[in-house]
This record gives structure tokens, sequence and C-alpha cells, in this order.
């Protein structure tokens, strides 16, 4: 029996406007801001129970990047799909929103490197960081780029996998998850806003904006936020972190645990990219005391 979207997502669409696109938000709850990004190729549903759990006490702000999930997804003659207009996006809607006090940022995949431009930005108006499976510094020199990951960015043949077989999303619903695998009618609802060739382009574009080497369109932002995250050091982090993750590996944690030494990190041996999916169990009971220990200051 399939999966009932309402029932596991029971929340209030909002949108704001970007220049005529529907840029799709949750805004659940009352009290200190918590904004999540998710990454490439989920979307806000991948937050749905963490939402559940703090709304109670935290205000939840989960954008879909455009292109993804209930946002609008136009082709490439009416939005950029790099990172700068993405953090541009985040930037329209939390100003507009209006949102006087410190936020925390909880961050997965590319929602990683959205944020912390954004922060980076901003660093006065952050209060806390959860991270989940994320970077936000170029590939760690040590960690070969994954082959399937540049099939998907250099080549015709990726393409047609992204965005003629839904190969990439459908691919993450079933390695994302290792150590409790996604039932097939969960792993619907995590490909339901990616059911045409026209609705998995940034899916694709997502892919095809990763920044490699020196000249590459990009490299220079995301090296100046590798620079700029460092004045976080001293603000309270949670970091949990899937081991079986093949993109955002040891290699990734390392670099958080050089950067960040002080922060609190769950490492999860047997779990995959999506930890909150995989070890919800633990991960959200854990989020949820992490916040709830580090009183906000304003």
């Amino acid at each position: 029996m399939a999966l009932d979207l309402a029932k596991e997502y029971p929340f209030k669409s909002n949108y704001l406007d970007l220049n005529g696109l529907k840029y799709h938000y949750l805004d659940e709850g009352q009290g200190p801001t918590v904004v999540m990004l998710h990454g490439n190729p989920s979307w806000s549903f991948y937050y749905r129970n963490l939402v559940k759990e703090i709304s109670n006490r935290f205000r939840c702000i989960v954008p879909d990047h455009i292109g993804c999930g209930l946002s609008d997804k136009p082709g490439d003659d009416r939005y950029d799909y790099t990172l700068p207009q993405r953090v541009d996006d985040l930037e329209q809607l939390l100003d507009s929103l209006q949102l006087n006090e410190k936020i925390t940022l909880v961050v997965h995949d590319w929602g990683g490197m959205i944020g912390m431009a954004w922060a980076v930005r901003h660093p006065e108006r952050i209060e806390r960081l959860v991270i989940l499976n994320t970077g936000a510094f170029p590939l760690p020199k040590a960690k070969p780029f994954p082959l399937g990951l540049r099939i998907c960015r250099d080549t015709w043949l990726g393409t047609l996998l992204v965005r003629g077989f839904n190969a990439f999303s459908r691919g993450a619903a079933r390695v994302g998850c290792k150590e409790n695998p996604m039932s097939a009618e969960l792993r619907a609802l995590y490909e339901l806003p990616y059911d045409s060739w026209q609705n998995r382009i940034a899916t694709l574009r997502f892919v095809q904006d990763i920044p490699l080497l020196p000249g590459d369109r990009n490299y220079d932002l995301i090296c100046a936020v590798s620079d700029g995250i460092n004045r976080f050091a001293g603000l309270p982090m949670l970091i949990c972190w899937g081991e079986l993750d093949f993109v955002f590996d040891h290699h990734f944690l390392a670099e958080w645990q050089t950067r960040f030494p002080k922060a609190e990190l769950h490492r999860f041996p047997k779990a995959g990219h999506y930890i909150l999916e995989d070890r919800k169990d633990t991960v959200i009971p854990l989020i949820c005391e992490f916040m709830d220990r580090t009183v906000l200051s304003t």
C-alpha cells in the first residue's frame, strides 16, 4: 500500500515569488528559528520528521531549492542553476521573513555549501550548526571524485541516465539508507517531484555545478566559503555522520573534524548518506537534545 504524502508530510505550503518563479518552503512552529537545507536529489521531505519533532518549540524554515520538491522547475532560460543563485535565493527568503534573531542552520549534502555560503555572508546571524553528511569546502585532496558522479557531471550518458531514467534520484533513494533501507513506498515519495525529463533538470544541474579544479565555475566561491567557515569554530556544532556515504565519506568528515575539533560528533558506521532517514531513531533525539542544551543567547 502506497504511503500517503499528506500523512507523511502534513505541512502547509508557502511560496516566495522569485522573479515569477514559485520558491516553496515550510514555515512551521514558533520559537527560535531553525533553517534546514536539503541537498540533491532530495527535498524538504527529508526533514519532515525533525520538523514534526521540534516545531512545538522552534520555528522551522525549510525551503525546496528551485527545481526541487514543490518549487517550480524552470528551464535554463528562466533560471541560473548555479551555487551563487542558490545562495541569493536563500537570502531573499530569509530577508522576506524578516528574521531578526540569530538562527540555527541544519545542513545536508548541497545544503552545506549553500547554507555555509550564506552564513559566511552573515556570520553575525548564526547561532549554532548541525552538520549532516555534507561539505563546505573543495573536494578533499585524498578523496577521488566518484565515477558515477563524473559520468553524470561530464557526459551525455549521464544526462540521459539522470533526466531520462531518473537514475540519480532512484539510486540515491536505494543506497542512501544502508542500515535501515527505505521501503519502496518511501522511495516513491522521495522521487515524487522528479517525475519527468523537465522536472529532473535540477538533479542534473546540481551535479554539473560541482567545481573540482581551479578555473571551474564557482571554484573561487567555494574556496572563499572554505576560508570563511573557520570563523564559526567557537559556535555550538553537532555533526552526525553516516560512514557508508560513498560521496561524503571519511575524507569529508576528517576535514570537518580538523576545522572544528570541539564539535560534538556522532558517527554511524553502518549508516549511509541519508543519515536523518537511515538513523532517525537516534539522530533526531540527538539534535533535539543538542538544541535544548545549547541555549540561545538572543
